[in-house]
């Protein structure tokens, strides 16, 4: 379906704050509540929003620095590439030293965390890896 500059506009303050009311956003837009409804039944029927989500605030979750070690024989950017996609796993980095790739990820808990080490220890060319749980982030 054509998507519009209204369209594009009600998808930034979504973007923003999917919580921000209708009434709101017609506010901003002079539009009618009704009518901000109706496009964004629209951009969701026509699947342009795919989904409403939300985003949890640092201090609910733990974090985990994972270094990883790659067998030399393996192409360290396709084992990077495997890591990027485990649940949980919020940045992978390549780097230079003892370890390959260093690993950013979160989750819910330490065991969350745990799963998700356990998978990126089964991904081939993983030979060893070094966990560091932080504690708090000070900056």
């Amino acid at each position: 379906m054509y998507k519009d500059t209204i369209d594009e506009k009600i998808i930034g303050y979504l973007k923003e704050d999917s919580r921000e009311s209708f009434v709101d956003i017609g506010e901003k837009l002079k539009l009618s509540e009704s009518a901000v409804r109706r496009r964004v039944k629209n951009l969701v029927d026509n699947k342009t929003i795919k989904k409403f989500t939300l985003e949890i605030g640092e201090e609910n979750t733990t974090s985990a620095i994972v270094l990883v070690s790659v067998d030399s024989a393996m192409d360290t950017s396709k084992v990077s590439m495997k890591l990027a996609k485990l649940e949980g796993v919020k940045t992978v980095y390549e780097i230079t030293g003892q370890y390959d790739i260093t690993t950013i990820m979160s989750g819910s808990s330490i065991s969350e965390i745990n799963s998700t080490i356990d998978a990126l220890r089964k991904i081939p060319g993983v030979v060893d890896t070094n966990t560091v749980i932080i504690l708090r982030k000070v900056v």
